[in-house]
């Protein structure tokens, strides 16, 4: 069995390593860059360790860590923490928001005039639904200017489709306003998770492919074209933007990149205690800091912080525009049988994370060893979570 396997991120390694299993299977990983891991990948600036973003390990799915697991020494985070800096209060809050935050902001009373009690709440938009959840004063602090500078929009009403907002705990009672009964951890070697993805090119059945990009797909005949020659195989598997494999037929597929500014500060400590992230929801152009040696645990005098602009560099996150994820599903309807589109940009939904891409993996496996082909694109219509 012939497998091919476009982009060397998280989903494309995982599904090379649990594919790599199977009898008689023969893999070849593509990957555009030099290395594998995309974002997840550990790098090094001033001797601290950092990836393009943190990238704790966050699931519900006991199996999903398990198999983590197997690969790499991984120590708890549960007791992480956001803190979100709100400029009309000068203050630190929690992030997401609970109700002792708003017991300590100078217009509470207001603000629980407007928060909803329980209602079941109908929206068209993500302004629309914050409004209706905890009024307009919390919008404004809290939602409005992030949501616009995450997503580069001009107006909140123009993200649709909001799947990935903390619907049913808006305004939560308790210390903690999500991921409470997630596992939470991260990598204890001191390059994260780069062995796992270094491992990957050890398997004597994987045949990874650097500085390489595939042309002229063909998923119905299951042919593409690698460094001028046409190969067949019997499954495609995709990780990259869709869009990409049909040379924008039906457009361009938009995404938000980043620019990640690496400071070191004179101290060995630069946030409180616990506290890993912190977020900016107000006209400054950053979106959030993070202290990346509160996840790597490593030893200095200095301290790295890494902020992170929205930019259009790079294709990180996929837009919640329903336009948009419309024009991803006639890519996916183009997907024949035993072809699959994962990860993140693959499935074009912002709410894919590694454990998803994990999940998603384990799915594609199953579906080949059943031979009982489930449909184009693994995750295209649910939320994983």
């Amino acid at each position: 069995m012939k497998i091919l396997i476009i982009g060397g991120g998280m989903a494309g390694c995982a599904s090379a390593e649990m594919l790599s299993h199977l009898k008689n299977a023969k893999i070849t990983l593509l990957e555009k860059g030099n290395d594998l891991g995309a974002g997840v990948r550990t790098y090094f600036y001033g001797g601290h360790p950092y990836t393009f973003g943190p990238r704790h390990f966050l699931t519900k799915h006991k199996h999903v860590y398990n198999y983590l697991k197997k690969f790499l020494k991984l120590r708890n985070c549960n007791y992480h923490q956001f803190k979100s800096y709100v400029e009309q209060d000068d203050k630190f809050y929690n992030y997401p928001l609970n109700i002792k935050d708003i017991d300590k902001m100078p217009d509470k009373k207001k603000i629980m005039s407007q928060v909803n009690k329980g209602k079941t709440i109908h929206a068209k938009n993500l302004e629309e639904f914050w409004i209706k959840s905890v009024g307009r004063i919390l919008f404004e602090k809290t939602i409005n200017k992030y949501n616009k500078k995450m997503w580069m929009v001009k107006s909140c009403k123009e993200l649709d489709t909001f799947n990935w907002s903390p619907k049913g705990f808006t305004i939560k009672d308790g210390s903690r306003a999500a991921f409470d009964d997630w596992i939470s951890c991260y990598p204890l070697a001191k390059d994260g998770y780069n062995s796992f993805f270094d491992r990957i090119k050890k398997i004597k059945n994987v045949k990874v492919q650097f500085n390489t990009i595939c042309k002229n797909i063909n998923l119905k005949n299951k042919k593409a074209k690698i460094n001028n020659k046409i190969q067949k195989f019997d499954v495609i598997i995709n990780t990259i933007a869709p869009d990409t494999l049909f040379e924008k037929k039906y457009g361009e597929l938009k995404f938000i990149g980043r620019d990640l500014l690496k400071i070191v500060f004179p101290t060995e400590n630069v946030f409180p205690k616990d506290v890993f992230f912190l977020y900016y929801p107000n006209s400054e152009n950053f979106t959030r800091l993070v202290e990346y040696k509160k996840f790597t645990l490593h030893k200095s005098k200095t301290s790295l912080i890494g902020m992170e602009i929205p930019s259009k560099n790079g294709k990180f996150y996929p837009l919640p525009i329903r336009k948009e994820q419309l024009k991803a599903k006639k890519y996916f309807k183009l997907f024949t049988p035993y072809t699959y589109s994962i990860g993140r940009a693959g499935s074009y939904r912002y709410e894919i994370d590694m454990d998803d891409c994990i999940y998603q993996a384990f799915l594609i496996k199953d579906d080949i060893e059943k031979q009982h082909w489930s449909g184009p694109v693994v995750g295209k219509d649910f939320i994983i979570k």
